[in-house]
């Protein structure tokens, strides 16, 4: 497994070796740092804490602080991640270069928070018509039973918070990794706002 951490800059449009337009989204990473390593001694597991970002000092509170070796300044964010394959020791700086030779990566990131909506947004809803004295427009209609149980089962669709949650888009094409700038181009869309973060690893259901 290889992963790193980066910064989601926007989407675009490039063309490709045999002179496709492919639509692409640039992931900008900035240096990652080896905070912290996990142990099957010690933790039970194996893993690595990668660290990138940077923070103001006034935002750090003395437990996230902590976490920091003192050769590494604080980051703003940290990502552990299993199975690491680089080898390097704690304090080391890993960038683009480590996803060369890769086809294939999974992104995952924060969806755009939507705030409360209704069935409509939420869910895809067709609504009643809007014509011939009705009065059923974007409501969702019943939910529940008049008779037992008499309550509405867990999982129907209806309003809600929409947004706002992790999410990981799989099997995303590789289209050009620009290690100069510290910039990786993937084919298709990636979860989150501009300037969001991203997670970037090795796909897990593709190799080839």
């Amino acid at each position: 497994m290889v992963g790193l951490i980066g910064k989601k800059v926007g989407m675009t449009q490039v063309f490709d070796d045999s002179g496709v337009l492919v639509p692409v989204t640039v992931i900008q990473i900035e240096p990652n740092w080896i905070v912290a390593k996990r142990t099957i001694e010690k933790n039970g597991y194996e893993a690595v804490v990668l660290g990138s970002g940077s923070i103001k000092e006034n935002r750090l509170t003395k437990p996230y602080k902590g976490q920091f070796p003192e050769s590494i300044k604080p980051t703003r964010h940290l990502v552990e991640i299993r199975d690491f394959e680089l080898e390097g020791d704690v304090g080391a700086m890993v960038g683009v270069e480590a996803l060369e030779g890769l086809r294939f990566v999974d992104v995952r990131g924060t969806t755009k928070g939507k705030g409360f909506q209704g069935v409509m947004k939420r869910w895809g809803f067709h609504g009643g018509r809007d014509t011939h004295g009705s009065k059923f427009h974007r409501a969702h209609g019943s939910t529940g039973q008049n008779t037992h149980p008499g309550h509405t089962f867990r999982g129907v669709k209806m309003a809600g918070r929409m947004g706002g949650q992790r999410y990981t888009v799989q099997n995303l094409r590789i289209v050009k990794i620009d290690p100069e700038r510290q910039l990786l181009l993937v084919k298709g869309a990636v979860p989150g706002a501009t300037n969001g973060m991203v997670v970037v690893t090795s796909a897990k259901k593709r190799e080839l």
